[in-house]
């Protein structure tokens, strides 16, 4: 019954502490975008260290970014003619 003595006023102080830090990290401005950073890490366009073709290629990136832009296969619209 003593470990009560403890354990509670331990709880109570840690509780208080995660509360203390949730308030500074919302006041600082922590909580105002969750978005754009799991976003960025998915447009990284750094180059890899360990490629074997750090030259830049302009028509392979122009070519990469044509492919990236457009609509996937099974999106786009076909016409037939029913003459």
């Amino acid at each position: 019954m003593s470990v009560i003595y403890v354990v509670l006023p331990l709880a109570i102080l840690i509780a208080a502490a995660a509360v203390v830090a949730f308030a500074w990290a919302a006041r600082k401005g922590q909580f105002d975008d969750l978005e754009t950073p799991a976003h960025r890490m998915l447009i990284d366009d750094d180059p890899v260290s360990g490629d074997l073709d750090s030259s830049p290629d302009p028509a392979t990136d122009s070519a990469l970014d044509a492919a990236a832009h457009s609509a996937p296969a099974h999106q786009t619209k076909t016409t037939h003619d029913e003459n």
